[in-house]
C-alpha cells in the first residue's frame, strides 16, 4: 500500500494526511505550505509537576516546569531553494510551586529567526530542514547571568507511519561572561527518535544531547504521552530529564528529574 502525504503547515510543522493506493503531486503538496496558516506551534507546550531522582524529595527540589513554543511564518510563498522563513520562540520556566512566595527560579528565552525547506522523495512529504541563528539567555544579571547564539542545523525524517527521526546539531557563540563553559554541559550535538502508536493515542520519544568531550557523555530526555482523545493534541504527559543543562542558571549542575503533567503538541512531530 502506498501511503501519499498532503501538508498543512502549523507553524513550522505541518498535519500530514494520509491517502492510500494514491499519489499526490508534489506541487500540490507545496501549495498546501504556501496557503498553510502563519502561526502555530513549534517545540512541545507542556507544563509538568514532579521530584528529583536518586535524592531525599525535598520542597527545593520538587517543581514544576513549563514550555511555550510557537512558530511564526513570515513570508507568503516560497523563497529560493523552496524554503520558508519562520520566527521562532520557545521559553521554559522552572517554578518552586511548594516554596513560600512560590518563586520562579529559571526563566530562559529563546528566539530565533531561520528558513524550513520541506523534504520531498517521490512525491511523498519526509520531513523537513531547518536553519536558524538562535539566541538563549536567561535575562539576568550580574554573576546569575546565562546566554549564548547558536548557528543550528536540523533535520525531522519521518520513517514510517510510527517512526520519525532528528538531529541538531550548532555552530556555538558564546557571549555570556558566566557560561564560557557551556558546551561541557549543554552538548555540542543532539539525536533523538520519536514512536507513534498505530491508535495514534500514544507518543514515546528518547534525545540524546552530547557533552563537549570524546567519552560517551549524553544528556538524556526520555517522554511518553498519551492522547486524551483522537479528536485532540492534548496528552498526559511524563518527561524524565538525565542530565546536565536542563536550565541555563544551574547549567552545570546534574538533573535527575520525573516529572508528569499536560502537554500539546504540534500535529506532525516536534522539534527539540
Amino acid at each position: 500500500m502506498v501511503l501519499a502525504a498532503l501538508v498543512r503547515p502549523a507553524g513550522a510543522d505541518a498535519q500530514i494526511v494520509t491517502v492510500a493506493n494514491e499519489r499526490i503531486n508534489t506541487d500540490s503538496v507545496r501549495r498546501e505550505f504556501d496557503k498553510g496558516p502563519y502561526f502555530g506551534l513549534y517545540k512541545d507546550n507542556y507544563f509538568i509537576f514532579g521530584p528529583t531522582i536518586g535524592q531525599k524529595i525535598t520542597r527545593e527540589n520538587t517543581n514544576a516546569k513549563f514550555q511555550v513554543s510557537i512558530a511564526q511564518k513570515l513570508t507568503k510563498s516560497t523563497l529560493p531553494w523552496n524554503t520558508y522563513l519562520y520566527l521562532f520562540y520557545t521559553q521554559k520556566v522552572f517554578w518552586n510551586v511548594l516554596e513560600e512566595s512560590l518563586p520562579m527560579t529559571d526563566l530562559n528565552f529563546n528566539p530565533g529567526i531561520g528558513i524550513a525547506k520541506p523534504l520531498f522523495v517521490k512525491n511523498r512529504y519526509i520531513g523537513k530542514l531547518t536553519f536558524q541563528i538562535e539566541h538563549e539567555s536567561n535575562g539576568r544579571d550580574s554573576i546569575q547571568s546565562r546566554s549564548w547564539n547558536r548557528i543550528t542545523f536540523g533535520a525531522n525524517i519521518i520513517v514510517d507511519a510510527n517512526l520519525s527521526v532528528h538531529g541538531k546539531v550548532w555552530i556555538p557563540i558564546i557571549d555570556g561572561q558566566n557560561n564560557k563553559d557551556i558546551l561541557d554541559y549543554c552538548g555540542i550535538y543532539q539525536v533523538g527518535t520519536s514512536y507513534l502508536s498505530n491508535s495514534k493515542r500514544w507518543a514515546a520519544s528518547l534525545v540524546l544531547v552530547k557533552r563537549r568531550g570524546f567519552n560517551l557523555n549524553y544528556n538524556t530526555i526520555f517522554e511518553l504521552g498519551w492522547k486524551l482523545s483522537n479528536n485532540s493534541n492534548q496528552y498526559l504527559f511524563l518527561q524524565y530529564y538525565n542530565g546536565y543543562g536542563e536550565g541555563l542558571l544551574d547549567y552545570n549542575k546534574f538533573h535527575s528529574q520525573l516529572r508528569v503533567g499536560i502537554c500539546i503538541k504540534p500535529v506532525l512531530f516536534s522539534d527539540y
